[in-house]
């Protein structure tokens, strides 16, 4: 006996999309800003959802996943389908998503001081040479 379940996945739109390209304008990897539009329109959603939901394959959502958890962004919980078979993995964000874009204007800020002194350096450096010659 086969058992069909019926469910539906949210498929993004173009809102959503206009949402990731503004995301990746940020720096924010593709596959990470992806699954963070699609898990701010959904309370939660299986791996397999935000693969039909994304198009992303299942590995880059495992990264995204991945690197969303090392930066404690998102939870997951273990969901009994039935009562066979494995449990199925479910996210959701854990934090707002203002969180998340503070995250990305430290790192933007972060890059800049960076550049900002790599430019000096580059600047001295010239300075140095044309005084030697």
């Amino acid at each position: 006996m086969v058992i069909l379940i019926d469910f539906e996945v949210k498929i993004l739109d173009e809102n959503d999309l206009i949402f990731v390209s503004d995301l990746r304008n940020l720096g924010v990897q593709r596959n990470v800003a992806l699954t963070l539009v699609y898990l701010t329109n959904v309370k939660e959603a299986s791996s397999r959802e935000i693969e039909i939901g994304t198009s992303l394959r299942q590995p880059e959502i495992s990264l995204a996943i991945t690197f969303m958890s090392e930066h404690e962004w998102i939870e997951n919980k273990m969901l009994k389908v039935n009562k066979k078979g494995r449990p199925l993995k479910v996210y959701s964000l854990s934090v707002p998503m203002e969180k998340i874009y503070a995250f990305y204007e430290t790192k933007a800020h972060r890059d800049y001081e960076e550049s900002i002194v790599k430019i000096n350096q580059l600047k001295e450096l010239v300075q140095k040479e044309n005084e030697m010659n």
